[in-house]
């Protein structure tokens, strides 16, 4: 008995991405019967136990792997990366997943610092010589709780000093202005409030920014970074030349609410569009293959793409994969429509 569906010209669309999740899963089992198989079980496990599977997913001048940064970035080859952004786990501030393998999961610093080295030496075998990375980071408060003082760590310069131990040459870095008073409101930190100023101020103190650090691979750059009077004005330059910027508007993210899951202790804290942008106009040609290994949502992806660059972005947590793959695939659509009636008819 056969049944036939009569199904709309907008539906097609559902029907073709049904019947690639379809063929997509069938490979993924095939690969799973195959290699365990072959006996190579440990290679699907976590160190701890569990299961480990990863998957990509491509389109236009874009790949995404949902697995471990330090798992899937050995499959880059050396020298490929003309340009990477990112904003690394801040040690165990935010817990961005409940995985073994998220670096946001350690016993403590140092464990983090173990592995977050390891991936530092990975970036400076697949980086272009001559070529930068640049890492989003701020220092990190402590508390008496997980310290025994309240006191600042300066996390900023941990990061400088492992990349250097690597290779790297430290570069540049630009201080980002946040609001003390939206801090002092999301955070209650002891050394924002008023009321401690009045009792006793020995405890105030500043407000903690963001930083935008850079590095550069040692050697000469195949391929020079080059600029137009007409695509990088003096003007414009002399503002991003300044080491403080103040005028980065923290409200320009990729929407994150669809990627969030109930288990979370705390949410993500997606990278501010502005930094992104401004990152791979300086430092990267279009055309260059940009990476992100802590891709959350995909922002460093969907910026590169958009501004005619490659991305390759590597993403633990599912959830905040597949939102990346979504942004990008809309960006793709929106693309599309573009070609279709001109800039001006899809404004």
């Amino acid at each position: 008995m056969n049944v036939y569906v009569v199904i709309g010209e907008r539906e097609m669309v559902v029907l073709d991405n049904v019947k690639r999740k379809e063929q997509e899963a069938a490979q993924l089992w095939e690969k799973v019967v195959e290699v365990m198989g072959k006996g190579d079980v440990e290679s699907l496990m976590h160190r701890k136990g569990g299961f480990y599977m990863s998957e990509t997913m491509k389109g236009k001048n874009w790949e995404m792997v949902n697995g471990d940064c330090v798992e899937e970035i050995r499959n880059i080859r050396d020298e490929s990366i003309d340009f990477s952004v990112f904003s690394p786990p801040f040690a165990s501030l935010y817990t961005y997943s409940d995985s073994e393998r998220d670096m946001g999961n350690n016993r403590d610093y140092e464990q983090f610092e173990q592995h977050f080295k390891y991936l530092v030496s990975e970036l400076y075998r697949v980086l272009v010589p001559g070529r930068n990375i640049s890492v989003h980071c701020m220092n990190l408060p402590l508390s008496k709780q997980s310290f025994g003082e309240i006191a600042i760590r300066d996390f900023r310069g941990d990061i400088i000093r492992w990349f250097q131990d690597v290779g790297f040459l430290f570069h540049s870095e630009v201080c980002i202005w946040k609001d003390p008073v939206i801090a002092m409101q999301r955070t209650k930190a002891l050394g924002l409030l008023w009321k401690q100023l009045r009792k006793d101020s020995t405890m105030s103190r500043q407000g903690i920014p963001d930083y935008l650090v850079t590095f550069r691979k040692p050697g000469t750059n195949p391929r020079p970074v080059t600029h137009t009077k007409e695509s990088f004005p003096v003007e414009q330059w002399q503002r991003w030349a300044s080491p403080v910027w103040d005028d980065i508007d923290p409200g320009r993210t990729l929407q994150y609410m669809m990627a969030r899951e109930e288990d979370d202790e705390r949410h993500i804290c997606p990278l501010q569009l502005d930094v992104i942008e401004r990152a791979i106009r300086l430092w990267s040609n279009p055309g260059d293959v940009v990476l992100s290994p802590f891709a959350g949502i995909g922002s460093e992806i969907y910026t590169a793409v958009k501004l005619g660059r490659r991305g390759v972005g590597i993403e633990l947590k599912r959830s905040y994969w597949e939102a990346a793959c979504r942004f990008l695939r809309q960006l793709e659509e929106e693309d599309k429509q573009i070609g279709l009636f001109g800039e001006d008819e899809a404004m």
